[in-house]
């Protein structure tokens, strides 16, 4: 037996209703097909750009602190290192593509009940490592110059 309890599997399912999502999961879903239908209005060039920005820096003022502090200031030195990446909501945070093809990620600690938030890099990131093992998310509970330097060098590898 594997000696799991009943008591235990009940507590990795209290936030799930019966449908198997939690409420996160759920809203997170819903803002993706918002994001979809957004896109399929077919808006196009600089207006599209303009309103992704708009809705990632609306998105980040949504947030509470601490998240909004650590959402600005990576949402700074990520599109400073890399002007090429274009802002836009991914299931509802924000996020930074390339080509149309989410590259790198921040997910608000505080929307996904986590003690810290994070930043994440997709498949689309070029970050491989040699020796086949590489991150693919950081968490995040305060940004120093050191992990600010760090952010910008993970971005600029992860466009090349």
């Amino acid at each position: 037996m594997s000696g799991t309890s009943k008591a235990g599997s009940e507590k990795t399912r209290h936030d799930r209703s019966e449908d198997g999502f939690s409420e996160q999961e759920r809203a997170a879903m819903k803002a993706r097909a918002t994001e979809l239908r957004a896109a399929a209005r077919g808006d196009r060039g600089a207006k599209k750009a303009a309103a992704d920005e708009a809705a990632v820096l609306s998105a980040i003022a949504a947030m509470a602190e601490p998240d909004r502090a650590l959402a600005e200031r990576v949402h700074a030195v990520v599109t400073a290192a890399a002007p090429e990446l274009a802002p836009r909501l991914w299931y509802g945070q924000p996020a930074y593509a390339k080509a149309g093809k989410v590259v790198c990620f921040f997910r608000s600690g505080q929307a996904d009940k986590e003690r810290y938030s994070s930043l994440g890099f997709s498949v689309e990131a070029n970050l491989d490592e040699d020796d086949g093992m590489w991150p693919t998310a950081y968490a995040l509970t305060r940004l120093t110059e050191a992990s600010e330097a760090a952010i910008r060098k993970l971005v600029q590898k992860a466009v090349r």
